[in-house]
């Protein structure tokens, strides 16, 4: 059905490229051309009037570039998704058109497959954009109307906190950090959820003991009929903290069955349930971790002082300058700090230009031991140095979110 397909907008103002990027569209049964322009001017109003999920977005225009283009209909239709175009391989464009909101950047010519999972990543982003926009006017027309039906859906708490942890290299303790973290942050009062967004190879279930029961498969299909009680009855429960877990899919070929829209949704829904979600994810920036970043609170970077977790996090950091994530939403977390090294927190935040929050210290028994057993340390070791790490880290990401909160406050108020 054409209802269903992703709606393409093609500016350019070559009209062989547009032609030629036509043809390499035009056989997928997915996507829908609906439209193109041969200028900057002529794309913007094009956007707003045919409403796309997707602009194919050329840089160098006559009238207005690409990457103002993009800024002006990313500020009226934030939902749709803009992949810049260009001849010239250049970072200091690819940042720049980043700021401006554009979702990928694709050297001239695209390569036809290149440009083709370009195109299915950034629809179902402008699908899951579009989901959220209709769920918050959902939720405003029921408070305006006083909708018992949808106060049952929002009651329990005002808007639940996204806190992803995430490392661009792998093994240096993110799984572990966001289990115990978990356990830190839940009470009874701030009731704490626990999400694998490692839908290949997550061991958030082994770390404490559940596996083999409900998994992100159970939900993902009914993204769009959820309800408490439905939720509640497929999150496991970890009994000895009372932290409900959603986990990984149990193979790792099972993971295809989720997409990125539907992780989304589910995480967004949890926010109404819960007042923690916290997220465990995989080194590599595959279109899902980026999705949950957006939508992410609050981000625990963490390294080691290994050289090359040092060298990834500059890197990430870099990155995440370019996409417009500022210091504010991120908690830059050292794990397994050993005091024998001389690579020092001081030294690294000097060189990183960016301040490391949290300090765990490396204790070696303890954290294998809880790994091993299925039971967290933070169940019978809080008090230990590394308990201790993790009590501390979790009160910076309260005192963090509360920041932020209030921030956004004082914006709401001028």
């Amino acid at each position: 059905m054409a209802a269903d397909k992703i709606r393409v907008l093609i500016v350019d103002d070559i009209a062989e490229t547009r032609e030629n990027i036509r043809k390499l569209l035009q056989f997928e049964p997915d996507v829908d051309v609906v439209g193109a322009a041969s200028a900057g001017k002529e794309g913007v109003k094009l956007a707003l009037e045919l409403d796309p999920d997707v602009i194919l977005m050329d840089i160098n225009m006559p009238d207005i570039d690409g990457i103002t283009a993009t800024e002006m209909i990313r500020q009226k239709s934030p939902y749709i998704q803009v992949i810049i175009l260009s001849v010239q391989n250049d970072q200091n464009y690819m940042r720049r058109a980043m700021l401006a909101g554009a979702r990928d950047f694709l050297n001239k010519p695209p390569m036809g497959d290149e440009l083709i999972s370009a195109v299915r990543r950034a629809g179902e982003m402008a699908r899951a954009e579009r989901a959220k926009g209709a769920q918050q006017q959902q939720f405003v027309a029921a408070v305006a109307t006083g909708s018992s039906a949808m106060a049952g859906n929002f009651a329990p708490v005002a808007k639940g906190k996204i806190v992803t942890i995430y490392s661009p290299k792998g093994g240096t303790g993110c799984t572990t950090i966001a289990v115990n973290l978990a356990l830190a942050l839940n009470s009874e009062d701030t009731r704490t959820v626990l999400v694998d967004a490692n839908l290949q190879f997550g061991d958030v279930a082994v770390f404490v003991n559940v596996q083999g029961k409900n998994t992100i498969i159970e939900l993902a299909p009914r993204v769009d009929e959820l309800d408490p009680d439905m939720v509640e009855d497929i999150l496991v429960k970890h009994e000895s903290s009372g932290v409900r877990i959603l986990a990984a899919p149990q193979r790792p070929e099972m993971a295809e069955q989720v997409n990125t829209e539907q992780f989304i949704k589910v995480i967004q829904y949890l926010q109404r349930m819960y007042t923690y979600v916290v997220v465990d994810t995989s080194p590599i920036l595959t279109d899902l971790i980026l999705s949950i970043f957006d939508v992410s609170d609050l981000l625990v970077l963490v390294t080691t002082q290994e050289i090359p977790a040092i060298k990834s996090s500059r890197l990430v950091l870099d990155l995440f300058q370019t996409m417009g994530l500022g210091k504010e939403r991120l908690i830059f977390t050292m794990n397994r700090y050993d005091k024998r090294i001389a690579i020092t927190p001081e030294r690294v935040s000097e060189n990183l230009k960016h301040e490391i929050s949290a300090i765990i210290p490396l204790d070696e028994k303890i954290v294998i031991t809880a790994v091993n057993r299925g039971v967290p340390f933070m169940i019978d070791n809080k008090t230990q140095p590394v308990g201790r790490g993790i009590l501390s880290l979790a009160e910076a990401v309260r005192a963090r979110l509360a920041s932020l909160e209030s921030d956004s406050g004082l914006v709401g108020k001028r």
